[in-house]
């Protein structure tokens, strides 16, 4: 079996948000090692020779997390003067969802661009361009990831070899694309993957000259990056292992639905299939994908969607967790080492609700994890985290498309699934436990008032009459009858 044959057929995602809860190992909770909370005050010297001014608060990472964490530190009026940010990418943190979704779209649909999508737009809070952070008194390090932990010293080191001191450390470093092989491929020009905006521009310029695309997984990823294909009106490809798209989240019978859409707007599927290689032209540049049963297809652009791993280098020191993958921490964020804190997708946190470890990988996660950890360190604030699993896609959003995709989930998707509505456009399923508690639910193209109920119903877990359910007339008469269960007010 070749290196990609193996890779495609054992991924798994930890709770990668992008995927429902019930997809992570269930391993117990078991609490971490609680540290004190101790705050370290660093006061800076002229002659110290560390490369940063501010020391106090020392945030690694540029995405999502550190965002929103630089908002709650300046909420809080502990920003100016008092708090870095060290970054691997070029440009200030900005809302990643945007690159699988809006930026994608050709150049004749509006696509998104920076400034319009820094962080913390996406939650109605200021557009936070590099003016911001340099307004708000918050150093940051662009281009500089860092490669060494002192946890003696407290003290980082840079790939460029500057020396940093942190008081009280935000581990934020988030995932990266898990990668074919070299030798198979995985790096040849015209072979994508995305988890930053340079990832996208490359994308992006790639989807301008091309007539045949192949995009390699049917999950999150591979789903949105086909769709906005489609607004290209490219040749495109979809192959997976698996038997339908989103096997994690959607039942066969969902899956089918989203499949129909896609072929009608003229994606072909191979399911079931595995990669055994992707090939270069004579000029170096990918020509084809070939599967695991020999067969070639022909493509001049390859985007590779197969799952992600927690970026925990160098601080593997303060504890990982083996199971989920990433950096340990508890309720409030706290890593085996004092004054060190992680957040966003690296953290394997305590799943309050569902008494588990998870990893969650998703925006939503991203921010309230960033506010959570912030909020605990600068104030006496104690309370656990309690999260509630939440996914979501948009897609065919671009000028011209006769029917947009926007579906959320909220929950876990344990359970019988009960399906109800046609996809014309709503459709929607509850999964309910052996004893009819409602433990996660799926909707898609509802109203804002319909998207609402749908965190109130997964948090509470009414007990639904399922035989109601399954005989519901349509969407809102089933959400009329999970909502009815509820015994709490609305």
């Amino acid at each position: 079996m070749s290196s990609v044959l193996r890779l495609m057929s054992t991924m798994t995602a930890p709770l990668s948000s992008k995927c429902p809860s019930s997809l992570l190992n269930p391993i117990r909770r078991r609490s971490p090692p609680v540290v004190p909370f101790r705050r370290s005050l660093v006061v800076a010297a002229a002659s110290s020779g560390f490369a940063n001014e501010n020391r106090e608060y020392v945030i690694v990472g540029g995405g999502n997390s550190a965002g929103y964490a630089a908002r709650t530190f300046v909420e809080h009026g502990m920003a100016n003067g008092k708090l870095c940010i060290v970054s691997k990418e070029a440009v200030a943190p900005y809302e990643r969802p945007a690159l699988t979704k809006g930026y994608l779209f050709p150049p004749d649909k509006k696509p998104a661009r920076l400034p319009g999508f820094h962080t913390c737009v996406g939650s109605g809070g200021d557009r936070q361009t590099p003016e911001w952070y340099e307004e708000q008194g918050i150093e940051v390090l662009y281009q500089d990831p860092v490669t060494g932990l002192d946890t003696q010293t407290q003290t980082l080191t840079t790939s460029s070899g500057k020396l940093l001191k942190y008081g009280s450390l935000i581990i934020s470093t988030g995932c990266a694309a898990v990668r074919f092989p070299e030798k198979i491929g995985g790096n040849l020009p015209g072979v994508h993957y995305i988890r930053d905006i340079a990832d996208a521009d490359l994308l992006v310029s790639s989807l301008e000259k091309a007539q045949k695309v192949v995009v390699i997984g049917g999950g999150y990823i591979g789903m949105e990056v086909t769709a906005a294909a489609v607004g290209w009106n490219l040749d495109t490809t979809i192959v997976f292992p698996e038997d339908h798209v989103m096997p994690r989240l959607f039942t066969p019978s969902l899956a089918r639905k989203y499949e129909e859409l896609y072929s009608e707007n003229g994606i072909k599927f191979l399911k079931g299939v595995k990669i055994d290689k992707v090939e270069a032209g004579s000029d170096g540049r990918v020509a084809s994908v070939v599967l695991g049963n020999g067969s070639i297809i022909e493509a001049d652009t390859v985007i590779v969607g197969i799952g992600a791993k927690p970026v925990v280098s160098p601080f593997e020191t303060v504890g990982l967790n083996t199971t989920v993958g990433g950096i340990q921490v508890d309720s409030l964020f706290r890593t085996s080492v004092p004054s060190i804190f992680a957040i966003g997708d690296v953290a394997a946190f305590p799943l309050k609700m569902y008494d588990r470890i998870s990893r969650v990988e998703h925006v939503d996660h991203a921010r309230k994890s960033a506010q959570h950890c912030v909020r605990a360190l600068l104030t006496a604030h104690t309370h656990p985290y309690d999260y509630l699993p939440y996914f979501y896609s948009r897609v065919f959003e671009y000028e011209g498309s006769t029917r947009k995709v926007w579906w959320q989930f909220y929950g876990d998707n344990v359970g019988d699934a009960i399906e109800v509505g046609n996809f014309d456009p709503k459709i929607a399923t509850f999964w309910v436990d052996s004893e009819s508690r409602l433990k996660g639910i799926f909707l898609e193209s509802g109203s804002p008032e319909e998207f609402g109920l749908l965190p109130r119903l997964a948090r509470w877990q009414p007990v639904v009459d399922k035989e109601k359910l399954k005989n519901a007339s349509s969407v809102e008469d089933a959400l009329d009858i999970a909502t009815s269960s509820l015994q709490v007010p609305l």
